[in-house]
């Protein structure tokens, strides 16, 4: 089984992209010394989530590519293309999501002669609440052996990659993007973080639904197709109730087993949950099953995306999720 999203296909690592050897390590590359560069000031980001966020810290000061822009599209297993490794390797700023998940970029930038400056969003988490810089993966054992595991055997506060749905880090994502852009465009160092403080006010129309989410359903039971909003649930005091075995399988394409698959289908037969968050990106006929099982139960489902909708910003398309999460659960 094969989930049906619309995969990019380009040259794979294998192929080289002829520009040398691809890295198939997932950790962070690091981030190359920004400094002064002269002429405009590009940058260029792994999807348009990441662009919508620059975007809003470079103003017209520079103009943003993001490399997948296609809501049908699915970044864990895109490939990049000579042209995508062209654009990364020329961008004055590379922007991306880091943690394994879009990491094509890892590949490109790993590979020899790639030494662009670049903003890692994973790297950041942990860091949201101080904003003092960037973060290493030093610290991602440490979140992981700090996440603690309830009644039901769901962990809370484990580390996820996808970190855009963690507001607070997108709000640092967008600070140190200010300041790379500064140590390029000295400048226009004041715009940029004035841009990126106006940014992470914004970010307080999410938080303060996630918060009210959070005071007004306390450990709701939730069930997610696959983790996709796993900060949103955690930033909402949700209790996922999702067999882990079934969020993995479906995240990695992979066919769930079929404990997995009875023990998901009973949280909707059995009225264990009160909203079902279903990825409506990558969907097969497992999670449409699920959905469907959901729906004759009367249990309200989130449609959540890992790309932005058309026409939408980063702080639109967020907060969207978590008033259609909030509407959900007060009609449950």
């Amino acid at each position: 089984m094969r989930r049906t999203a619309t995969t990019l296909v380009g040259l794979s690592c294998a192929a080289a992209l002829a520009l040398s050897a691809c890295s198939s390590d997932t950790e962070s590359t690091g981030s190359a010394p920004a400094t002064e560069i002269d002429g405009p000031v590009t940058i260029v980001a792994s999807t348009n989530v990441w662009g919508s966020v620059a975007e809003a810290v470079a103003g017209d000061l520079a103009t943003v590519d993001s490399i997948i822009a296609d809501p049908s599209a699915d970044p864990h297993s895109y490939e990049a293309s000579p042209g995508d490794a062209a654009k990364v390797a020329e961008a004055s700023l590379v922007v991306y999501n880091g943690g394994g998940y879009d990491e094509f970029i890892d590949d490109i930038l790993s590979s020899e002669g790639k030494d662009v400056p670049s903003v890692n969003a994973f790297d950041l988490l942990g860091e949201e609440h101080g904003h003092e810089g960037e973060g290493t993966h030093e610290d991602e054992p440490a979140a992981a052996e700090a996440a603690t595991e309830d009644e039901h055997g769901h962990s809370h506060g484990e580390v996820n990659e996808h970190v855009w749905y963690n507001a607070e880090v997108a709000a640092a994502t967008a600070e140190s993007i200010a300041e790379k852009l500064a140590q390029l465009d000295p400048d226009n160092a004041a715009q940029y973080t004035a841009n990126a403080e106006s940014f992470h006010d914004q970010v307080h129309a999410i938080t303060d639904v996630t918060a009210k989410i959070a005071a007004d359903h306390p450990d709701a039971p939730v069930a997610q197709t696959e983790p996709i909003a796993h900060y949103l649930v955690e930033e909402s005091g949700l209790d996922d109730r999702t067999p882990a075995d079934f969020k993995d399988a479906i995240e990695e394409g992979n066919d769930p087993s079929p404990a997995s698959i009875a023990a998901t289908r009973d949280l909707f037969t059995s009225n264990s949950v009160d909203v079902l968050i279903y990825n409506i990106q990558t969907q097969d006929a497992v999670t449409q099953d699920i959905r469907s099982r959901a729906e004759a139960a009367n249990i309200p489902v989130v449609e959540v995306t890992e790309t932005l909708p058309e026409g939408q910003t980063y702080i639109q398309w967020q907060t969207k999720a978590a008033e259609d999460l909030q509407a959900a659960l007060s009609a449950s």
